[in-house]
Parts: structure tokens; C-alpha cells; sequence
């Protein structure tokens, strides 16, 4: 049997946890390796964080953001010296959950991992600095469909900002904005019928206008970083279809920053451009779970530890 077109996909932020990494180091050289690189890329011991915590300092979004695409880029590294396998020969399209976005393109060499690392920390710092003293919130509402929840944001929109951030899958979509205006919002989402709101514990507002000071050092920051067409291509966040233009993508990390991240389109894209199979690269299985909800005919694989990286190449064979 012919095996399916696949794509590769990175999570993002929601999916880290104490320890995460750790085992891949303890049992590859070259997980170690990716590791190192980033620790000093960084000028900081992540990985002892990442593996030990405590949480409190792992959930800061400048620490969270290079912690997941080091975990992610370690599984990588491993799956090339171990299998052979590369983005480039196993895969027709990568693509990442918001800060799984940069992982993606990393993956597809569109720039190096240390580029990433900083990238990646500077992008943290600068949505922390963005919305200081919790002056914002997010909550996923569980239920509803993105017509019925975009009725609720319009419905609140004289109580503050409120917006769609994640269109995640049917009946998961997460809102941002002013506390006052997601509090609302969820309680009349309660009255459309949702089966539940639940504010999510997060120290930014991502993917909102209060953000807008974040795409501008974002976009400062990319001006001086040198962008190479990804291979294979990305399927970005905000447009849910394929880009290789480097000018293109830089536009999309910045629009990202303050945009609504697709996930549920991009993976429809991706199944209509004829792609069976979707391995999530890296920490827990936040995607798998999405991509489950979003169509149970693709195929879904997760790989983050060694037995699991074990198992994904036999599936390869």
C-alpha cells in the first residue's frame, strides 16, 4: 500500500512540562547536542529548567517559547541521525502552532536554530512587556462553532477589546482581549449554548491588538535576520495555506503576533492538498488531539520520547 502524504507539525504554547526533553537527552548525544546550542544561544541553562523546573519559571513565556522548539528541534535532530529522516525527504509541508510556527520553519531551514532561539526569546519578552500587570485574559470556548463565537465578540464589543485568537478545531475556539470584555463574553457564550468556558492560564494576551507593540519589535527583529525559502513549505497561521516567499514570511510572523492563528483551516488545507498523515514534532499532544477533532480520516502520530521516536521510525520502514 502506497503510504500517505504527511506533514509535519509543532506544537505550541500549552504544551510544555517539567521535564520535558529529558529523556531525550539522557538517551541521544545529538538531543543533547540541540540543547547545548540553544542554552547557548541563550546565555542560560534552559535545558536544566526545562527538565527540572520548577514550573512557575518554565510557564514564562520568553523561557516557554525556545523550550518548546529546542524539544522539538532534539526530536528532529534524533529522527535524522537515527532514521534518515528529514522535513525536507519525509515530509510536503510543515507547519506550527504559534510559536510552534518558528519550529516549523527551523525545521525547514528557513533559518538556524540559534536565529530561532533568540527570535524566539525576544518574541516572549516582548509579548510579556506588551500586556504588563495581567491587563488581559484568554478563555477557549468549548461548544460552539466560529460563527456562533464571533457573534459573542461582536455582541461584547462596547466592553473592551475582545477577539478571536485560536480558531483550534470544531467546537474549540479561544477568545482574547480586556478582562472585562472576555468575562462577558463568556457568560453570554454560557447563554448561546457552549459547554463550557474555561479562562486559560496564560501571562499574555496572544494574538490580540493589545499585542501590537510585540509585531513591532517583532518586526524590527526580522528586518535584520536572513530568511531562506523553507523546504518543504509552510503552511502559515494566518493565511492557512502554503508560503515559500521569504519577504512573505517574514509579513506572516508579524502579522501572527497580533492575528488569529487558523490551525482548524490549516489542516483542511492540508487534507485537501492530499495529505493522510500528521506527525506532531515535539512536547505532548496537544496537536494530535486538534487534528483528531478536525478530520479522524488523517492519520495521527505523535513523537517526543525515545520510545516513541522508536515506534515513528518502524511506521517509516
Amino acid at each position: 500500500m502506497e503510504k500517505p502524504r504527511r506533514a509535519f507539525v509543532f506544537p505550541g504554547q500549552g504544551s510544555q512540562s517539567v521535564g520535558m526533553g529529558k529523556a531525550l537527552a539522557q538517551s541521544f548525544a545529538e538531543a543533547r547536542d540541540v540543547f547545548g546550542e540553544v542554552d547557548e544561544a541563550l546565555a542560560q541553562n534552559l535545558s536544566r529548567l526545562m527538565f527540572e523546573g520548577p514550573e512557575p519559571d518554565l510557564g514564562m513565556t520568553e523561557n516557554t517559547q525556545p523550550a518548546l522548539m529546542a524539544v522539538s528541534m532534539a526530536v528532529l535532530r534524533v529522527l535524522e541521525k537515527q532514521g534518515g529522516i528529514t522535513p525536507e525527504k519525509s515530509c510536503v509541508f510543515v507547519a506550527g502552532h504559534s510559536l510552534g510556527e518558528y519550529s516549523a520553519l527551523t525545521a525547514a531551514g528557513a533559518f538556524d536554530l540559534a536565529t530561532c532561539a533568540r527570535l524566539l526569546r525576544l518574541r516572549g519578552r516582548a509579548m510579556q512587556d506588551a500586556a504588563p500587570g495581567g491587563s488581559g485574559a484568554m478563555a477557549a470556548i468549548l461548544g460552539l462553532d466560529l460563527d456562533d463565537v464571533q457573534a459573542v465578540v461582536d455582541a461584547v464589543a462596547g466592553q473592551g477589546l475582545c477577539q478571536i485568537a485560536n480558531d483550534n478545531s470544531p467546537g474549540q475556539v479561544v477568545i482574547v482581549g480586556a478582562r472585562a470584555a472576555v468575562d462577558a463574553a463568556m457568560t453570554l457564550a454560557a447563554e448561546k449554548g457552549a459547554k463550557k468556558s474555561i479562562l486559560l492560564a496564560v501571562s499574555v494576551p496572544a494574538h490580540s491588538a493589545m499585542m501590537e507593540p510585540a509585531a513591532r519589535a517583532m518586526r524590527e527583529a526580522l528586518e535584520r535576520v536572513e530568511i531562506m525559502a523553507p523546504r518543504p513549505l509552510l503552511v502559515a497561521n494566518v493565511s492557512a495555506q502554503s508560503v515559500s516567499d521569504p519577504d512573505a514570511i517574514r509579513d506572516l510572523l508579524v502579522a501572527q503576533v497580533t492575528g488569529r492563528v487558523r490551525w482548524r483551516e490549516s489542516v483542511l488545507w492540508m487534507r485537501d492538498q492530499g495529505i493522510g498523515a500528521m506527525t506532531e514534532i515535539g512536547s505532548g499532544k496537544v496537536l494530535s488531539g486538534l487534528i483528531r477533532r478536525i478530520d479522524r480520516d488523517i492519520a495521527v502520530d505523535s513523537v517526543d520520547t525515545p520510545e516513541q521516536i522508536e515506534a515513528f521510525l518502524k511506521t517509516l520502514e
